[in-house]
């Protein structure tokens, strides 16, 4: 009884090792995404920024008075 105690607790060992490991590959994954993501973000703020900044000040200005 004792022997097949010991063979399912190593089996559960090493299916939470295995889980253990594909979590970490996953989450590497997921930092990378979050890497691109804030990168990708950073430069839509910046060409916002640069389109906002060629925008007439006011409405005034283009003769769109409300």
């Amino acid at each position: 009884m004792m022997e097949s105690d010991l063979k399912s607790l190593e089996e559960k060992v090493t299916k939470l090792i295995s889980l253990c490991t594909h979590l970490r590959e996953e989450n590497v994954r997921l930092r990378s995404d979050i890497t691109r993501t804030k990168d990708n973000m950073l430069q839509v703020s910046n060409k916002l920024e640069g389109l906002l900044e060629s925008l007439p000040e006011s409405a005034e200005s283009t003769g769109l008075e409300s």
